[in-house]
C-alpha cells in the first residue's frame, strides 16, 4: 500500500518550482553532463531527480544522480522539507581505496564541499563504499578494478539549491579524479592516490 502522502494534492508549490529553477542555473564543468531524469514517485509529494555523467576523452569515468524531495510537511529525520539525495559512482585507484581512511576521506569530500560552497543544510547522513571487481575469461578492460560509491543526503535550509548542486559536483568531480583550481593530481589520472591534496607551490 503506498503511502498517501506521497501523491501531490493540487498544484506544485511554487516554492518547489523556484527550487528546480535554481538547479538550472547551474553550468557543470565541461567533462560533466548533466540532464533531467524522473524522480521517484514513493518518496515524497514532490520530486525532481539530475543523472550526470563524467568522460575524459570519451570515456566514461563516473556517474551520478542528484534527487530532489519535497514535502510540505516534511518527514520523520528531516529536519525540514526539502531533502536532497545525492548518489556516485566511480573507478578509483586500488591503493587508495585499500587505504582503512578511504571512507573518512569521502565522506570529508562531501561536508568540505557543501561548506565551501556555503549550502546551508543539516541532518546530512551517508554512506562511502568501495567494491572490487575481478574479470575473468573473455571481458574487455582490465582484470581488475575498484569502484567508489558514495550515498548521501541532507536537508537544504533554502530552496536556492544552486549551491547545492554546485557541492555535489564537486565531490563528482573529486571521485572522478577531476582536480579542482589549485590542485594536482599525482599517480592515476583517475582518482590518484594523492586525490585532494594540496600540494606546496
Amino acid at each position: 500500500m503506498s503511502d498517501a502522502r506521497s501523491r501531490p494534492q493540487g498544484p506544485i508549490p511554487a516554492v518547489f518550482t523556484d527550487a528546480i529553477a535554481s538547479l538550472r542555473t547551474v553550468a557543470p564543468r565541461p567533462e560533466i553532463v548533466l540532464e533531467e531524469i524522473a524522480g521517484p514517485a514513493r518518496l515524497a509529494p514532490y520530486s525532481h531527480a539530475l543523472g550526470a555523467e563524467v568522460s575524459v576523452d570519451g570515456e566514461e569515468i563516473a556517474t551520478g544522480r542528484l534527487v530532489v524531495l519535497h514535502d510540505p510537511e516534511g518527514q520523520a529525520g528531516w529536519d525540514g522539507v526539502l531533502r536532497i539525495v545525492g548518489f556516485l559512482t566511480a573507478e578509483t585507484d586500488a591503493a587508495l581505496a585499500s587505504d582503512e581512511l578511504f571512507p573518512e576521506v569521502g565522506w570529508s569530500w562531501l561536508l568540505e564541499a557543501l561548506d565551501s560552497r556555503r549550502a546551508a543544510h543539516t541532518a546530512v547522513g551517508g554512506t562511502v563504499t568501495s567494491t572490487v571487481s575481478t574479470r575473468f575469461g573473455d571481458i574487455a578492460g582490465p582484470q581488475r578494478s575498484v569502484d567508489v560509491e558514495i550515498r548521501a543526503s541532507w536537508t537544504a535550509l533554502t530552496f536556492d539549491l544552486a549551491t547545492h548542486l554546485q557541492a555535489w559536483l564537486d565531490v563528482l568531480g573529486l571521485a572522478a579524479g577531476l582536480p579542482p583550481p589549485g590542485v594536482r593530481v599525482l599517480g592515476s589520472p583517475v582518482a590518484g592516490v594523492e586525490l585532494g591534496r594540496r600540494l606546496p607551490q
